[in-house]
């Protein structure tokens, strides 16, 4: 069996990082000649109804009161006794920070290593039942290292945006089986007190187009024009770090190593100087639009197309241009 983690959002559903698992925990089942099972960890819901359309006829829910504040450590813990119990070839899940901080406490539980960021799986080579190889991103994604990986059962999560998730056959019906581990309340562990809500809407990760500004945007209140931009194009604004610790826009914005990774269509870098740690979060872009006043920046040597000059007067250019053809 191979074991996909799946992480929920607060209305319960799947995320958009568990459908690019389940693809390719089927994918590795398939290679495998195994069956796919979800694991996830509270109440069912509509998860049974969602697995069906993603081919999945086995799903595990782990339920206990500790489980229920969502501390990595009791969930790794429960994971890592469901792992002993149902021995799965391969548990595989995102590399969010969630769920590779449950993976690293399952992984330290059963004594077994725990390869991260992977973007490849290779399993068995010729010769070799129990040594797989993988490949996975070092240094936020600057580079990617060849591995190996030893062990009774592979424990893996998965850097997003590498996965077609599209269309596959539909399973019958879902059985559910729950799991409730042992769990000592005795323990100290870490728990989540607060969780913020999501802001409704298109979001960073699902968003076609990005614009996004850093320390050449100025100001809080130069990001105006970086709205109207974003809501031509049906976009999302995003932000540097330096954007983040002078206040100008909320962490949740921020596209980065230390923030969010974007896979947009077209990533608009205003005023970003391309700094290593800002470039992994946007190097998956499909194009990269920069604007900036300095020719030798980083992101304008990187970019597909870049623009000398200044934010504020390129962008509204942009903007009147689109709003002719568009006649709006």
């Amino acid at each position: 069996m191979v074991l996909a983690v799946i992480e929920r959002e607060t209305d319960g559903t799947p995320s958009a990082a568990s459908a690019e698992v389940l693809a390719a925990a089927r994918d590795l089942a398939h290679r495998l000649d195994l069956p796919v099972a979800a694991v996830a960890v509270g109440e069912a819901g509509d998860l049974p109804e969602d697995l069906v359309k993603q081919g999945v006829s086995h799903l595990h829910l782990l339920r206990h009161e500790l489980l229920a504040d969502g501390g990595p450590a009791c969930t790794g813990e429960a994971l890592a006794q469901l792992v002993a119990a149902r021995r799965p070839a391969a548990v595989l899940a995102a590399s969010t920070t969630e769920s590779t901080e449950a993976m690293a406490w399952a992984a330290a539980a059963l004594g077994v290593p725990l390869a991260t960021a992977c973007t490849e799986i290779r399993p068995r080579p010729e010769g070799c039942d129990e040594l797989w190889e993988v490949t996975r991103e070092r240094s936020g994604g600057i580079l990617l290292e060849d591995a190996a990986l030893d062990a009774p059962v592979r424990l893996c999560t998965l850097s997003a945006g590498g996965r077609p998730t599209g269309e596959t056959a539909a399973a019958a019906e879902v059985t559910v089986d729950v799991f409730v581990p042992e769990l000592d309340a005795a323990v100290p562990r870490a728990r989540r007190v607060e969780r913020a809500p999501r802001a409704a809407g298109m979001t960073l990760a699902t968003a076609p187009v990005v614009v996004s500004g850093g320390r050449g945007v100025g100001s809080a209140e130069g990001y105006a024009v970086l709205e109207e931009l974003a809501g031509l194009v049906g976009g999302a604004v995003g932000c540097s770090r330096v954007a983040t610790n002078n206040g100008w826009r909320p962490h949740a914005d921020q596209v980065g190593l230390t923030g969010t990774r974007v896979h947009p269509d077209l990533y608009i870098a205003c005023g970003i100087s391309g700094a290593t740690q800002h470039w992994v979060g946007c190097m998956g872009a499909r194009s990269i639009l920069a604007v900036n006043t300095d020719p030798e920046a980083p992101m304008m040597r990187r970019a597909t197309w870049s623009v000398v000059g200044d934010v504020h007067e390129v962008l509204p250019a942009v903007i009147a241009e689109i709003r002719r053809r568009s006649g709006r």
